[in-house]
């Protein structure tokens, strides 16, 4: 070990936004239990790349005995996120980067992806949020979805028919149990195995061990709530 220079992360200040993440060209940064960490030494370069995109300045630079650089390992731990990226998403495409969206015209949609097998179970924007958990049909049927439903909320889509409930279960679990939520609305249609998302919901919740306000609206197919 040598003294050289390496990020230093104040988790008081930290609040887990992870805008620091994607600029840190070595993948040394990740948000690990809602807070910034260095995976590994070896990996920082110590260039500071990320200082500048840390809203709350909780990352700074400083001298300290470590482990030198180690590039060729930081390009092997790149190649590994890029893989698990790759296994975890259905598709590579553009259209599944985590975004946080302003509101516009009648639109109250803040987040995306929305769609429960895309979004990434410690996406920054869950952190202390209310959640709105919808079958994939209540924003076709309900026709002021986005006013009455939505606004304020983050949104998580999915059909508690067509996918695998399993798997379901076991993301929701992990979202509850790692982003300090602090309400979810499970919508869903009135027709028998809509009800499922109930079932998904509530097992996911009692695995997390978690305890979160929870509120239930059933939507008849002519548009109306129940």
């Amino acid at each position: 070990m040598a003294k050289r220079n390496i990020v230093n992360i104040d988790e008081e200040k930290c609040t887990g936004c992870g805008k620091c993440v994607p600029n840190c060209a070595e993948g040394a940064l990740q948000i690990i239990n809602g807070k910034a960490r260095l995976v590994k030494d070896i990996y920082c370069d110590g260039l500071g790349a990320c200082l500048g995109h840390c809203p709350e300045g909780a990352i700074t630079i400083e001298g300290r005995d470590v482990k030198a650089f180690d590039e060729e390992a930081a390009k092997k731990h790149l190649e590994e996120i890029k893989k698990k990226k790759a296994e975890k998403l259905p598709c590579g495409c553009p259209g599944t980067q985590v975004r946080s969206l302003s509101p516009k015209r009648a639109s109250e949609l803040i987040n995306w992806p929305v769609q429960l097998k895309l979004v990434p179970v410690d996406a920054p924007y869950l952190k202390n949020s209310d959640l709105l958990i919808a079958a994939d049909c209540v924003a076709f049927s309900y026709p002021d979805f986005h006013q009455d439903l939505l606004r304020g909320k983050l949104l998580i889509i999915c059909c508690p028919k067509l996918d695998e409930k399993n798997l379901y279960i076991e993301k929701l679990s992990e979202i509850f149990k790692n982003n300090n939520l602090k309400s979810v609305t499970v919508a869903h249609m009135e027709v028998p195995c809509c009800f499922g998302l109930n079932h998904i919901v509530g097992e996911a919740m009692r695995l997390s061990g978690k305890k979160v306000p929870l509120k239930e609206i059933t939507i008849g197919i002519q548009g109306e709530v129940k």
